[in-house]
C-alpha cells in the first residue's frame, strides 16, 4: 500500500505540473527532428572558382554537381578571403594549382573528392595531371577538433553560465533574498545590474580559463589574438547569464530551470556551426540567425582559424552586445511580477 500511495503521489505531481509532462514528451521529439533535419540534408556541393581552366575540365566539375564560376585570380582570392568560395583552380600546362579556403577539413575533402572524380571522367582520364594544393587558411594538418573547437569553446561557456546563472538567480528568489531586496528602495535596474556584474566577474574568470586551456594546453589551432577570443567568450557568457536569469523568473524550482535546456541550448548546438548547414534548406539555416551562439562561434572561427582582425567580426560583437542588452532589459521588466515600482 505504501508503494501504491507513492506511485499515485508522483502521478498526481506530474498531472499538476503539465509543463514537465509536456516537455518529457515533446523535448525528445524536438531533438530528434533537429537531428533529422541536420543529418538528412543533401550531399555538399563545393563552390569552386576556375581561372584559365580548359572548358572540358570545367564541364567535368559541373557534372560532379560542383558550383563552378569563372573568375580572375584577384576576384577569386577576394572571394576565398570572404569565405564565399571553397577553392580556386588555375592551370598551367599539365599542372593544376588548387588553393583551398582551408578552414573546414570536411569541405577540403569534398573539394578533393570532386576533383578526383572529375579527372576520372575526362577522356582520356587525367590521372597523370600534376596537382598542387595550397591553403589560404589552416593547412593539411588542420583536424576536425581544430575546426569544431571554437564552437565547443563558445558552447561550453554559454551552457554552464546559463545553467549556473539561472539556477543561482532562481535560488535567490526561492530563498527569499530577492523578495527582501525588492522590499528596499533599490530599483529593479539596480538589482539586475548588481547580479549581472557580480556574476560577470566569475564569467570573465571562467572565459579566461576555458580559452587558455583549450589553446595552450589542448593545442587547439590558433592564428589570431587570444584577447579577441577572450572578448568573444566573455560576451557569450554575459549573453548566457542575462538569458539564464531572465528565464529563471518563469521557473518555480531548479527542475523547471533545467527544462529550458532542450528548448534553448540544444537547438543552438545544431545551428551554430558545429554541423554543416550548407546542405539544409535556406529557411532552416535562418533559424541560426536568432541564436547568440551562432555569432559567437562565427567570430571565434574567424579569430582562431582564419586569424582575422576586429573589423572582420565586429558585426558579431555588436549583435552579441545587442542580445545581452535585450535580455538585460527584459530582466528588469520580468521583475515587475514581483514588485511594481
Amino acid at each position: 500500500m505504501n508503494i501504491q500511495a507513492l506511485i499515485i503521489r508522483i502521478l498526481r505531481q506530474f498531472k499538476r505540473d503539465k509543463r514537465s509532462l509536456a516537455l518529457m514528451i515533446m523535448a525528445p521529439l524536438l531533438v530528434l527532428t533537429l537531428m533529422w533535419l541536420v543529418f538528412e540534408g543533401d550531399r555538399y556541393e563545393p563552390s569552386i572558382a576556375v581561372v584559365d581552366v580548359p572548358q572540358p575540365f570545367v564541364d567535368a566539375l559541373e557534372e560532379q554537381d560542383a558550383s563552378v564560376e569563372e573568375m580572375s585570380e584577384e576576384e577569386a582570392m577576394e572571394a576565398l578571403e570572404d569565405v564565399e568560395l571553397d577553392a580556386m583552380l588555375s592551370m598551367d600546362q599539365q599542372k593544376l594549382s588548387i588553393t583551398l579556403e582551408g578552414s573546414d577539413p570536411s569541405t577540403n575533402q569534398a573539394v578533393k573528392m570532386t576533383l578526383q572524380n572529375a579527372m576520372k571522367t575526362l577522356s582520356p582520364p587525367s590521372n597523370q595531371m600534376d596537382l598542387s594544393f595550397s591553403y589560404l587558411h589552416g593547412s593539411e594538418d588542420l583536424g576536425l577538433f581544430d575546426n569544431v573547437g571554437p564552437v565547443l569553446i563558445g558552447f561550453f561557456v554559454f551552457f554552464f553560465v546559463f545553467i549556473i546563472g539561472g539556477v543561482s538567480f532562481l535560488r535567490e528568489r526561492t530563498q527569499g533574498t530577492l523578495e527582501r531586496l525588492l522590499s528596499t528602495p533599490l530599483k529593479r535596474s539596480e538589482i539586475v545590474s548588481g547580479y549581472v556584474l557580480g556574476f560577470g566577474i566569475f564569467t570573465l574568470l571562467q572565459s579566461l580559463i576555458i580559452a587558455a586551456y583549450s589553446i595552450y594546453v589542448l593545442g587547439m589551432w590558433m592564428e589570431g589574438s587570444f584577447w579577441y577570443v577572450l572578448l568573444i567568450t566573455f560576451l557569450l557568457a554575459m549573453t548566457a547569464l542575462t538569458l539564464g536569469t531572465l528565464l529563471s523568473a518563469y521557473a518555480s524550482n531548479e527542475f523547471q530551470m533545467i527544462q529550458f535546456i532542450p528548448l534553448v541550448i540544444v537547438p543552438q548546438v545544431f545551428f551554430s556551426g558545429l554541423f554543416s548547414l550548407e546542405t539544409m534548406a535556406p529557411w532552416l539555416r535562418g533559424i541560426g540567425q536568432i541564436m547568440p551562439l551562432t555569432y559567437g562561434a562565427d567570430a571565434l572561427r574567424d579569430i582562431m582559424i582564419r586569424g582575422k582582425g576586429f573589423e572582420h567580426f565586429q558585426t558579431d560583437v555588436y549583435i552579441l552586445i545587442g542580445f545581452a542588452i535585450l535580455f538585460y532589459v527584459l530582466n528588469i521588466v520580468a521583475l515587475k511580477k514581483h514588485r511594481k515600482l
